[in-house]
Parts: C-alpha cells; structure tokens; sequence
C-alpha cells in the first residue's frame, strides 16, 4: 500500500507538469504596444518631428524652472547632559540624651512588721456553736443518692455512740427502732449533739436472725464533760471508712429484700469482692416498716 500511494503521488506530479506546458503553448504572444515617446529632459534640444501635411504645429511645451536642491549642511552638535549630583547620605541622628542621668534606684526596704505577740489560745466551740453547725440529718456520703445508679463514695470515720444486739427478722424493725431511741437517749444526757443520720453495720447474718451494731453520729462533747460514761450497754465508737458502693432503697422496709437481690447480682456482674459486713443509713425515721417512701442508703466496702 505504502508503494501504490507513492506511484500515484508521482503520476500526480508529472499531470500537473503536462498541463501547465500545454497551458504555456496555448497563451498567445502580447501584441504591440503603442506607446507615446518619453519627453526629452529640461534643457536638451528638442528634434523637429516631420509635420503631416494637413496638421498644425503645437507649440513647443515651456520647461519648468530647476530647483535647486539643498546642499546639507553640518548639524548642530547637541551638548552633553550634565552629569548627576552625588548623592549625599543624611547623617544618623543620635538617640535623645536622657533628661535624668540613669542612675539605679535605691531599693526600698520592705515594711517593719509589728513584733509577734502571745499566740492566744483557740477557744473550743460551745456547745450551742457546734449544734449550729452539725447537721443532725448528714449522710456518711454528703450528698443524697440516685435510686437508680450506683455511687462509688469514700466515707470518713466519724464519732459515734453504738450498741450491739441481735434480733429475729420477724423482730429486726422494731429492735433496731428500739436501739436508735436508747442511743438517742445517752446523748442527749452527755449533752452531745447529733450529728447524722442513725444507722446499723450488720456483723453477722443466717436463717434465724442477725448481730448488729445500732450506731447514731455524734459531735464532741462540752468542755468539762468530755469523760461522760453511758449506761445500757452504749460506747463510743467509730463509723466504717474507706471506699464504698452506695446503693439507695425507698420501698417499705418489708421490701428491703428486693434491694439485697439486686446488690448481689451488681457485684457479681462486676466481679466485685466485698466484706461481710455491710450498712445501713436511715435517712427517714424508723417508724412504720410499711412506709412506701422510707429510703435507706446501703453502704458495701469491696475487700
């Protein structure tokens, strides 16, 4: 293929070639042009051209006048441009002098202090200052519990008066309300103000019954009577510290089963070791084990 576009290209060529000299043999030679004389330049002498019998001579065309051309002259030199003016720098000004020679300041000394006097001794608060100020309704945690959540709480030890006991869980509500009013009782003649809300560490646990220790929070006692003794059976003692589960009953405390089952299945979903011993917070009275807003905060310290 590539051959045959060559061999055509080539005809192409030389039928072009054939045309054009056949078109050049074809065109017919330029015929004679008549041209007039050219006119004789100014100055020369004209030769008489034969007249024609029957026409008139023409007068002979008047020259025009030669200008002359003007002959260049020198031109004018233009003078150099003047050389530019050095630049001059501006001198640098010196910093302003001061108006005050810079000298250091004298340090002040510092302010003479009065002389220290005889440190007086604190006051212990009376006994009608430390009852406004404790609360007789404060919860180990410090703050109320949600229901429906589990609070993780670190409680502080603090001073209380306690009685143990034991009881039958058919009789556990009315014991544990007759030892909070027995320790309520030797407070009052120690004259130590309450401090909280009752409550009720449980030692030891079957089918029969429970040990337990009624504990009731108390402040300090008056100067002068800080060596009360107490009567039936009540001692001072400390509440349980440390890090703590906080679960929140408010059921009668008929039902306070139900919330014992639901603490067992949160640890053992956790995987959580407790102590045997756990506790009990009273934060409403005592008073009728129907009572379908008693709420009781439960305290379980993991081992």
């Amino acid at each position: 293929m590539q051959h045959g576009r060559i061999a055509v290209g080539a005809l192409a060529a030389l039928l072009s070639v054939g045309g054009v000299a056949a078109a050049q043999t074809r065109v017919a030679p330029p015929g004679a042009v008549e041209s007039a004389p050219l006119a004789p330049p100014p100055g020369a002498a004209v030769p008489a051209q034969p007249v024609p019998a029957q026409a008139q001579p023409a007068p002979a065309p008047t020259p025009p006048a030669a200008v002359p051309e003007p002959v260049p002259g020198p031109q004018p030199v233009q003078p150099a441009p003047a050389p530019l003016r050095p630049v001059t720098p501006e001198p640098v000004q010196p910093a302003p002098t001061p108006q005050v020679p810079l000298e250091p300041q004298p340090v002040q000394p510092p302010p003479t202090l009065p002389a220290p006097g005889p440190i007086q001794p604190v006051q212990p608060p009376t006994l009608q200052q430390q009852a406004g100020v404790l609360d007789p309704n404060a919860t180990l945690a410090g703050k109320r519990g949600d229901q429906s959540d589990v609070d993780e709480v670190l409680l502080v030890a603090k001073p209380v008066l306690k009685l143990s006991g034991a009881a039958s869980w058919d009789e556990g509500f009315k014991r544990l309300a007759e030892s909070f009013r027995v320790l309520r009782q030797e407070a009052e003649r120690a004259r130590l103000p309450v401090a909280g809300r009752p409550l009720t560490l449980f030692l030891e646990t079957d089918d029969n019954g429970f040990r337990y220790e009624a504990m009731l929070p108390v402040g300090p006692a008056p100067e002068g009577e800080r060596n009360a003794t107490f009567g039936n059976g009540v001692r001072p003692g400390l509440t349980p510290a440390g890090p703590s589960l906080r679960f929140v009953h408010v059921a009668p405390y008929d039902d306070i089963d139900s919330t014992y089952e639901t603490i067992t299945a949160y640890l053992e979903a956790k995987a959580i070791s407790v102590k045997d011993a756990f506790l009990e917070e009273y934060v409403g009275d005592l008073t009728d084990p129907a009572d379908p807003n008693l709420e009781i905060n439960v305290y379980v310290q993991p081992r």
